[in-house]
């Protein structure tokens, strides 16, 4: 019980001798955070920043009023669920869960501590909440992109590649399970809209990603696309080293792929998110139940280009992607 609470429980809390009151401690709010990211990993560290800055300028000081318990999971189910086990035993007053399997990981834990869910996909069908506009129970939060979100990423591509004639979905089942209902019936109607072979490739380790890419490479018009997942995320050298060693042209779901040397990316902004996810946390702390806090899409998107990528791969971007796009990385 906070000391507010206890306070106002009792009628005579105002008869107390001063320093007898002065003697209650007064520990603030507890946020608990369970990345899913090694701590070293930038993004990770880019979007936990947006979280905490935004915190900070809603009013909340490290140390003063606010303590913050941070785990880093290094994308390892056994460790999400360790330290999902021993955040929620802190007992904080909400936690930030930052994928798919963390949020199943933090669900499987508590069912009444709140937990606000940022970068996850399909918090319907994974069993977190009711729906979108009532979540219903102790989740609530933000997905990072749209079902159709596939299909886009394909167009883009078909655009900067157009000799493009078979694309493969790259994914791991066991941390994007939400692949083939979310993502794969947009991402296999855009492919019928621009006559491209679409392929299915669930991976789950560097020697199957290097599999399919190398698939890809025996014939001329190969091309990849990724989906928000853990298991990609972590193992994006992989597979944007193996594109380039094999020639073929993909699209990625967030810049820092771009950035380490992809060809290009078109997702929501992750730090925008994160920053957007503190002002869930700031309104659960704030006394507001998250089963009262609608699921919210996002709204900053970034398209970034790597020019650098495509000379190698003997592609000229249209002067009309060039113009549209947030950055483009000579």
């Amino acid at each position: 019980m906070r000391r507010r609470e206890f306070i106002a429980g009792l009628g005579s809390a105002a008869a107390w001798p001063v320093a007898a009151r002065a003697q209650q401690p007064d520990r603030g709010q507890r946020v608990g955070v369970l990345m899913a990211p090694d701590e070293t990993d930038p993004q990770g560290k880019a979007r936990f920043s947006g979280f905490t800055q935004r915190l900070t300028e809603l009013g909340w000081t490290e140390g003063r009023n606010l303590r913050t318990d941070v785990r880093w999971a290094a994308d390892n189910a056994d460790r999400m669920r360790l330290f999902a086990k021993e955040l929620v035993g802190l007992k904080p007053d909400v936690i930030l869960a930052t994928s798919t399997p963390v949020t199943a990981a933090l669900q499987g834990e508590t069912r009444t501590i709140p937990i606000v869910f940022a970068n996850i996909n399909d918090p319907v069908a994974s069993g977190f909440v009711s729906s979108l506009p009532r979540p219903g129970g102790n989740l609530t939060g933000l997905i990072n992109v749209e079902a159709t979100m596939g299909g886009k990423r394909l167009q883009l591509l078909t655009e900067i590649a157009p000799g493009i004639k078979r694309v493969a979905i790259l994914f791991s089942p066991e941390t994007a399970p939400y692949v083939n209902s979310y993502f794969q019936p947009s991402f296999e109607a855009a492919a019928r809209l621009l006559q491209v072979e679409p392929i299915i490739a669930p991976v789950h380790s560097d020697a199957e990603i290097e599999m399919v890419i190398t698939s890809l490479a025996r014939e001329p018009g190969g091309g990849l696309v990724t989906v928000p997942d853990n298991f990609v995320n972590s193992h994006r050298q992989t597979i944007i080293s193996s594109a380039a060693r094999n020639s073929i042209p993909a699209v990625y779901q967030i810049s820092v792929f771009v950035r380490e040397g992809g060809l290009l990316s078109y997702g929501a902004d992750d730090v925008d998110t994160y920053r957007r996810a503190a002002t869930f946390a700031d309104r659960i702390l704030r006394g507001e139940k998250p089963s009262d806090l609608p699921v919210q899409l996002p709204t900053k998107f970034e398209f970034v280009i790597n020019l650098k990528t495509a000379k190698a791969l003997g592609l000229t971007i249209p002067e009309t992607l060039l113009a549209t796009a947030d950055e483009v990385i000579q």
